[in-house]
Formats: C-alpha cells, sequence, structure tokens
C-alpha cells in the first residue's frame, strides 16, 4: 500500500519511478531530478563555480574529472576521497595514485561553501563531484548527459583501496580490464573513459620508464613513435624532474575530442596504459580505431560510460550522510 502510494505521488509529480532512474551497481535508485525540489540551483551552482575555475585554470577540467574517477573506484563514488586524515579516517588522499596528484579539492569546497549557503545539509559531496565532473566535460568541448543523482557521503575512507583498486599507468592491459571489471564496468567502458585523457597532464614519473627502460632490459618502449619520445626525453631525463607536466593529448591537449584515440594510432599515446589500448588486445584496438575515426560516437559512449562509472556502489537512502565540509565527516 505504501508503495503504490508513493508510485502515486510520483506520478503525480511527473516523475516515472524508475525509466527516469537509474539502477546502481550496488542497489539504490539515482535520478537526475533528486534535488529539483529541494535545491532547485544545485545544477547551476556547481557549473558557475567550475566554469569559473576552468577559465582561470584550463587543466582544472581534468583534474575535477579524474577526482570522479579516482573516487568512484574506491568504495563507490561516495566521496572518500575527499576526506583528510583524522582521528581513525587515513586519507586517500596519501595514496600511490593521488599524492602529488590529485587536485581540484578547493573547487569542491568553494561550491559545497555556495551550495550550504543556498541549501544547507541538502546536495552531498559525491554528487557535487559527479556534476563537476560532467561540467568539466561540456567546458572543454565534450559530450553533456543528465547526472543521475542522489548519492550520499560516505564516513570513512580506504587508503588501502585508493593503492590498489585505481589503474596505474604502468599496468598490464590485462590488470587495467580486471580493474574495470572489478567496477562492473567493461572493454567497452575501458576504452571510452580513457579518453578522457584528450585533456589534461601527466607528470615526467608516470611514463619515466617508457623512454628508458620499459622490460628492465634498459630499452626504451618499442611501441613508442621515436620523434616523439625524444621530444620527451628533454624534459624528462633518466633521474630528476619526476613533477614536470606534460600533455596527455599533445594535439589539442585542453579541448575535448577524439584526438587521444588518432595519437593512439601513430604510436603518440603518452602513458603506457594509453598506448596498449591499441597495442595488446584485438578488441580495445578495434574501439580504438572507431572512436579515431568517429567522435560522434566515442562522445556516446563516454557519456553512457561516465553515467556507469558514477552508479558504481552508492550510499543512497539512510546509508551515508550530507557532509557539511567535504573534507571531514559530520560531527
Amino acid at each position: 500500500m505504501v508503495h503504490y502510494i508513493i508510485v502515486i505521488t510520483l506520478l503525480a509529480l511527473g516523475l516515472a519511478p524508475h525509466c527516469l532512474s537509474s539502477k546502481t551497481v550496488g542497489g539504490g535508485y539515482l535520478y537526475p531530478q533528486f534535488y529539483d525540489h529541494s535545491c532547485p540551483k544545485a545544477q547551476e551552482i556547481v557549473r558557475n563555480v567550475v566554469a569559473k575555475a576552468v577559465a582561470k585554470e584550463p587543466r582544472m577540467a581534468a583534474s575535477l574529472l579524474r577526482l570522479h574517477f579516482h573516487d568512484c573506484f574506491v568504495k563507490g563514488c561516495d566521496a572518500s576521497i575527499l576526506l583528510d586524515s583524522s582521528g581513525s579516517i587515513i586519507s586517500e588522499k596519501r595514496s600511490n595514485p593521488n599524492r602529488n596528484s590529485a587536485r581540484g579539492f578547493e573547487v569542491i569546497d568553494e561550491i559545497k561553501a555556495v551550495m550550504e549557503k543556498e541549501c544547507p545539509h541538502t546536495v552531498s559531496c559525491a554528487d557535487i563531484m559527479a556534476l563537476a565532473a560532467r561540467d568539466s566535460t561540456v567546458l572543454t568541448g565534450g559530450p553533456s548527459w543528465e547526472v543521475p543523482l542522489g548519492r550520499r557521503d560516505a564516513r570513512g575512507a580506504s587508503l588501502s583501496g585508493s593503492n590498489n583498486n585505481i589503474p596505474a599507468p604502468n599496468n598490464t592491459f590485462q590488470t587495467i580490464l580486471t580493474k574495470f571489471k572489478l567496477q562492473g564496468l567493461d572493454i567497452v567502458d575501458l576504452v571510452a573513459l580513457s579518453g578522457s585523457h584528450t585533456i589534461g597532464n601527466a607528470r615526467c614519473t608516470s611514463f619515466r620508464q617508457r623512454l628508458y627502460n620499459q622490460s628492465g632490459n634498459g630499452q626504451p618502449d618499442n611501441t613508442l613513435d621515436q620523434s616523439y619520445a625524444s621530444q620527451l626525453r628533454r624534459n624528462c631525463p633518466r633521474s630528476g624532474g619526476d613533477q614536470n607536466l606534460f600533455f596527455l593529448d599533445f594535439v589539442s591537449p585542453i579541448k575535448f575530442d577524439n584526438s587521444y584515440f588518432k595519437n593512439l594510432l601513430a604510436n603518440k599515446g603518452l602513458l603506457n596504459s594509453d598506448q596498449v589500448l591499441f597495442t595488446k588486445n584485438g578488441e580495445s584496438r578495434e574501439l580504438v580505431k572507431t572512436y579515431a575515426y568517429n567522435q560522434e560516437l566515442f562522445f556516446l559512449q563516454f557519456a553512457k560510460s561516465m553515467i556507469k562509472m558514477g552508479n558504481i556502489s552508492p550510499l543512497t537512502g539512510y546509508r551515508g550522510e550530507i557532509r557539511q565540509n567535504c573534507r571531514k565527516i559530520n560531527a
């Protein structure tokens, strides 16, 4: 009877109970209209702050996109990555994938501050990150999608999860695919989501082995274009310069497009984890070619895969909390 009344109410509000929502890995329902009544300006607030941040520093778009990815791959999309160390919490910011690397925390703080003024204790940090990732994609020329909402924030973090679950630049193709499959994602999602490397930077330390000692024999990676490699060596020496930054897509580094895939066809992927998509597996190789020749198809799949990634094990209903400060759990 109660369920019947809820369904009638939803229909009266013009919301079909399930058709607009997306069933998540791990149970609960998320849906784009979640804040339409409780905080109608939520999406506008995120968009405005992100737009300002990206105008000031174009690289921030990639940073915010990556923050969502590094969050979702550890205990689900629950904003655990935003927690600072305190009490029994050891921050995920200290993990190998995140240390000296994850960034954009201040932008999330700024969004949260505006949000708390507009509608206190309503919009989760996890949803803010999902929206910021979408807006970052759109602002740099990529596709848009409706972000399912209703995630809640974790009351803990997992340093070990962050160290173990997030694919590393030097992982083998099989290891990367396995890490995606553990999250309920498949090879199509892997290739499409890797296309986010059409924007952003990587540090010398993330690909140095490809330039000097790919397989422990003192030889560079033979799947790396030689002239591109010699260009990279100028700013990425054998030792030192660990934090020197390089564009992941040197052709159009701040434009979200399909040139990342075209680079892979030319053996000019920056990270080992990029190039192996083209060299180590037939199915992923065909997907790389498809997206290199058809940007529209890449955009469509990227949006679909982002929604799917955003649905990894969210906390919904009464689980978790709505943090007042994204860096710490509520008292």
